[in-house]
């Protein structure tokens, strides 16, 4: 018999789950309060994705405010454990003088003074540090508030990894975000940028994090108007929620109460033949971006509901399989093998 180390005679006992053992749901911690669907519970973590300039921080720090204080921000309702009432903020993109200035933004959200520092916020900024350093930094800092953490914040976990295609830095980077929320029971969320040509999370690394995370936020500048967001489910375990709308006055994020989900923008559920010549061609054109596509069935179905999403269309994907069955019928998209093409000569 081939000798084993202790410790992984240890770990097989301790991974086996049997019939009668009995397990409690993990606690609820990050709420959407229009429809009460959970994104993020003790023991997981969850993540927040959008282009540059989309406002991933102005929606992340809303989450941050609603666990201080207890309130709801924007539609996140946040409640972490009595017992264990401290938000870990790691930035790893910005500059203290920026850091800082959001940390102001997140006391005005509360409406705490900034002569005083609250104990329950531990702001941590990154950016000058070498990549496995920052790591190692949060690292520490998990264990020094271990009594007393309960959710974290990763601002950029793209700058935990030297190369973001990189697979094995990919799957080591989430393997610790699973380890660090299971042993420390918290929640953790991180922050992804993603492609400019697409609406895929960047590299392996966002592969990693749609296959692991809890949820996957995703935040879009509005077409219609700058000055707004959408924050949207993109993978989600729980119910899907209904997308909120968010716009910036005075420095600090306020949720749009007039946000019209019936409308051509935003409206979820409607039929893609309602949509224009003008609609369909927008949205493809910036998908294909003048080149072919070369994916499995289920992978060009997940791009082409990212895509309508993008610009305001809501399809769950059994209707973004009907939509793509509509499209290749019209001609707009060629398909040859598993390779498809955008046919900008298409009659609607």
């Amino acid at each position: 018999m081939i000798p084993f180390n202790q410790n992984i005679v240890e770990a097989l006992e301790k991974s086996t789950v049997k019939i009668t053992d009995e397990f409690k749901e993990p606690p609820i911690m990050i709420t959407i309060s229009n429809s009460d669907s959970v994104i993020g519970t003790l023991g997981n973590f969850s993540a927040s994705t959008g282009k540059a300039k989309s406002r991933k921080t102005f929606n992340v720090i809303s989450m941050v405010a609603s666990a201080l204080s207890g309130k709801q921000v924007l539609q996140y309702k946040v409640k972490v454990p009595p017992t264990r009432p401290v938000i870990l903020y790691c930035d790893t993109e910005q500059s203290k003088f920026h850091c800082h200035r959001l940390l102001s933004r997140i006391y005005k959200l509360i409406d705490y003074p900034t002569s005083e520092v609250h104990d329950n916020l531990k702001f941590i900024s990154l950016r000058e540090y070498p990549t496995k350093q920052r790591i190692n930094i949060i690292e520490y800092a998990l264990f020094k508030y271990a009594d007393r953490i309960g959710l974290v914040i990763i601002d950029g976990i793209r700058d935990l990894v030297y190369d973001i295609n990189n697979a094995t830095e990919a799957t080591e980077i989430t393997n610790k975000l699973m380890k660090w929320s299971q042993e420390l029971n918290i929640h953790i969320h991180t922050v992804l940028h993603l492609n400019k040509g697409d609406d895929n999370t960047r590299g392996h690394l966002g592969t990693e994090l749609n296959n692991k995370a809890e949820s996957i936020l995703q935040i879009t500048k509005s077409d219609l108007d700058a000055n707004y967001s959408t924050v949207a489910p993109k993978f989600i375990r729980d119910v899907e929620f209904e997308p909120f709308s968010f716009f910036i006055d005075d420095g600090i994020p306020v949720l749009d109460e007039n946000f019209d989900l019936t409308s051509p923008k935003a409206k979820k559920g409607f039929s893609y033949q309602e949509l224009s010549e003008e609609n369909h061609r927008e949205v493809l054109q910036e998908l294909f971006n003048d080149s072919e596509i070369t994916c499995t069935y289920d992978d060009f179905v997940a791009r082409l509901k990212d895509a309508y999403l993008a610009k305001g269309f809501n399809f769950g994907i059994n209707k973004s399989k009907q939509l793509k069955t509509f499209l290749e019928n019209k001609r707009m998209i060629i398909k040859t093998d598993k390779t498809y093409r955008f046919n900008p000569e298409f009659y609607y």
